[in-house]
């Protein structure tokens, strides 16, 4: 059975399954039949999601049907009006968000003084305007009611409210020059903060950064500087690629900058009379992302396969540029082949091709380097003049300060923007060192799982309450101005640090004394590298109106120096075991640093389209005929709204996971997403789905790896039967012609028919062009049209 506009949405419908057609029946059921409201559905206990059913859609419907008139509330007029401030009419900041490294220079829209809205800024060369849904949904986080409200003591997870002044008096009194300090952070971004930072290293001289990311690009940092002469991650042009390959890169999704990838990718994908070329994109990968479900081809692959295949790769064009070639892990012979096309693919358009890379694996990220070194691609594709600066850990050296802490010679610590106790894959052997640390302060805002572990709070303002600067990549600046008074009372982050550090350059009479501390770093160093303002005030206001400031750099060149047959010693090794698993990000939740976020909780996968949790990507197989099936037989009933608990065993730790289907996943490869489970954190991300990072590893070289070789998946143990999932699975309106039929039919449904078993997410079959679409369509089996 087709619907009205022809197109099957699942086998269930195609089957004309009886169940189903009672269940869209249902779809516009009678307000009194949707949801029985009882008090205890009412308690305060209840989760969000219990919230949002049954407040917003039944008492709303119930509302509807009695035909309820709204109350009128009259507005008090101000007695006297502040002149910025129209009544109905919109006021727009120019300012920045940024979370680790999460960046995006935006405007906020404000009514009556409160952010409503966040956009881009068309200003920025970074982001050209653009936003993310991080971006679009911090300014809810604002009014989160489980923000800490002031200053307090942390008692065995309890918070207590204090003075600033008690805070100040404690945290100041506990610390002498002689102290080993050290400040725990994500990757920072602010020029004025790293100046906050050195004054505060001036005064206790042992004090020492510890930076790292949950989500670590350290591996390919300590290539970079090993075999380029650059610690940082380059500057890459994908709109000056003709080819793109990517190993596990989501670069349109969640990795390193997709903002601004995304809107570069774009340029050559655009196929017109005057730009009739367009770029071809290979993804190699162990799990479906967003970026490949856009690529025109992608190779399957298990996640411990990612070495072989980028070794195979480099040996490949090393052979056609008479280059020396390594030693190489078996891999697959299917993959093996599609790497062999696509390393022609590159080498033909040397100079205009591009290879970047998701690995955290400092032997891998070497030979990348190397394969981008024989195609020209540095100076073209890649170069470093404005090198990115949204990723700055390293994963040794919060490795390193478990082991200080173990020893007991740290006498501080502070905590901005990281979560350890949480996303660190050996969290508990931190929170044990963490506990032998007699000063711990958090600078957290919300609830997390490290703050509670703190004696102190210093709540730092929410971005929309803070004065702060960004460098997104070299020579761009963002300035952060606040869009409302602080709600609550709460303060920088960096004036704590000033104020502690006793610096001189602290205005403590000032009514804003870090506004004043960050005009000043700037009259210090952003003007003097302009020549267009004459005046400081002049170039401030200017620089404040349109929120970004950028100067050109001199070019930096570089050239790979590595030691390719010892990075070969390094990738990883096929694990030839029958079933792995892969942990990756979403662009929601991310690490699990937006977990308190309901909008963004509440927002669907974009690949999956789930929500409310992670759910276990499980491979499908299909019968030849109008059947395909789950992995083990799983979820066959998710249009109809369940889904299957299976147990999930990695290395022998077990937990309980809800399934979804996921075309594209390899066979012998399941998926799962990280920054779920938390347990300390607002009510809207409280327990919501699992947390993976118990899961992850640790390799050799002191490096974070996400994935697992070691995995086991039960058969169904029990039943989500409120499966949050928007959208049953993947119509996409893509049609085909069966060949046993000649009747044009959803590929969806029959994609082997025309396309090849690749297409449904199987990697084996052959892909087939299809009738009527361009040459180069998409291709999941690592075959090439």
């Amino acid at each position: 059975m087709k619907n009205k506009n022809e197109v099957w949405i699942g086998v269930e419908q195609l089957n004309n399954d009886p169940v189903l057609n009672e269940l869209s029946n249902q779809e516009f059921a009678e307000p009194a039949d949707i949801l029985p409201i009882v008090e205890k559905s009412l308690e305060w206990g209840s989760s969000r999601r219990d919230f949002l059913k049954y407040l917003g859609f039944s008492l709303g419907a119930a509302t509807l049907a009695a035909s309820c008139d709204i109350p009128v509330r009259r507005a008090i007029p101000y007695v006297i009006k502040p002149d910025t401030i129209v009544p109905g009419v919109a006021t727009y900041y120019a300012s920045t968000f940024v979370q680790g490294g999460d960046y995006c220079a935006v405007l906020v829209k404000t009514r009556e003084g409160r952010p409503i809205k966040i956009e881009g800024n068309s200003l920025s060369k970074v982001t050209k305007g653009a936003t993310s849904a991080r971006a679009q949904a911090a300014v809810l986080s604002l009014y989160d009611t489980h923000r800490f409200p002031q200053a307090g003591t942390m008692e065995a997870g309890k918070f207590q409210k204090i003075s600033w002044e008690e805070l100040d008096r404690a945290v100041a009194g506990g610390l002498n020059a002689k102290n080993e300090i050290r400040i725990i952070a994500d990757t920072k971004m602010s020029p004025t903060g790293q100046r906050v930072i050195a004054e505060f290293q001036a005064a206790y001289p042992n004090t020492k950064v510890v930076m790292y990311d949950a989500v670590s690009s350290s591996a390919m940092l300590e290539a970079n500087a090993a075999t380029l002469g650059e610690k940082s991650i380059p500057d890459y042009h994908f709109d000056k690629a003709e080819v793109i390959l990517s190993f596990g890169a989501d670069f349109l999704g969640t990795w390193i900058s997709p903002i601004e990838y995304a809107s570069q990718y774009a340029v050559n994908r655009k196929v017109d009379p005057e730009h009739p070329k367009m770029s071809r994109h290979i993804q190699v990968e162990s799990h479906m992302s967003m970026t490949g479900s856009n690529a025109d081809n992608r190779v399957l692959i298990k996640p411990s396969e990612m070495g072989a295949a980028i070794a195979a790769l480099y040996n490949e064009l090393a052979a056609l540029n008479g280059a020396t070639s390594v030693s190489a892990p078996n891999l697959n012979d299917k993959a093996k082949a599609a790497l062999k096309k696509a390393a022609a693919d590159l080498n033909a358009a040397k100079g205009k091709s591009l290879v970047v890379s998701g690995s955290n694996n400092i032997g891998e990220q070497t030979l990348v380097n190397a394969i981008n070194a024989m195609l020209d691609s540095y100076g073209n594709t890649i170069d470093f003049t404005n090198a990115s600066m949204q990723r700055k850990g390293i994963d040794g050296d919060i490795q390193g300060l478990i082991g200080e802490m173990n020893a007991g010679t740290v006498n501080a610590v502070f905590l901005m923007g990281a979560n350890p106790a949480f996303d660190l894959p050996n969290a508990e052997a931190f929170k044990t060192a963490f506990a032998k640390v007699p000063l711990k302060v958090s600078f957290a805002n919300i609830p997390d799982e490290t703050t509670a572990l703190c004696n102190y709070v210093a709540p730092a303002h929410h971005f929309l309450e803070s004065w702060g600067d960004a460098e997104p990549k070299r020579g761009h600046y963002s300035l952060i101005q606040p869009t409302i008074s602080p709600l609550f009372k709460t303060r920088q982050a960096e004036e704590s640090l000033l104020r502690w550090a006793g610096s001189a350059n602290l205005k403590l009479d000032s009514d804003q004394p870090y506004f004043d501390y960050l005009r000043w770093n700037w009259e210090q160093q952003m003007f003097a590298q302009q020549s267009r303002f004459a005046t400081f005030q002049i170039f401030w206001d200017s620089t404040l109106h349109d929120g970004v400031f950028e100067v050109a750099q001199a070019a930096k060149t570089v050239s790979f120096q590595g030691d390719v047959a010892a990075a070969a010693a390094k990738v990883s090794k096929p694990a030839g075991s029958e079933l792995e698993i892969a942990f990756f990000e979403t662009v929601n939740q991310g690490a699990g640093q937006y977990a308190h976020n309901p909008w963004l909780q509440e927002m669907p996968d974009p690949v999956a389209r789930t929500a409310w949790g992670n759910y276990l990507a499980i491979p499908i197989s299909w019968d030849g005929g109008n059947e395909w099936q789950g992995f083990k037989n799983l979820n066959p009933d998710e249009a109809k709204g369940k889904a299957d608990i299976v147990e999930v065993d990695v290395n022998g730790v077990t937990q309980r996971v809800t399934c979804v289907r996921q075309f594209g996943q390899p066979e012998g490869g399941v998926a799962l997403a990280l920054g779920y489970g938390r347990q300390i954190v607002g009510q809207a991300g409280r327990n919501v789905g699992v947390n993976v990072y118990p899961w992850l590893s640790i390799d050799a070289n002191g490096h974070t790896q996400y994935y697992a070789s070691t995995v086991s998946v039960s058969d169904k143990v029990a039943e989500e039967k409120e499966f949050a999932c928007v959208q049953y699975h993947h119509t996409m309106g893509v049609k085909g012609i069966d060949p046993k039929t000649n009747e044009e039919i959803n590929v969806d449904e029959k994609t082997v028919m025309t396309l090849g078993a690749g297409f449904s997410g199987r990697p084996h079959g052959a892909f087939h062009h299809l009738p009527g679409q361009p040459q180069g369509s998409c291709g999941t089996d690592g075959t090439y049209p």
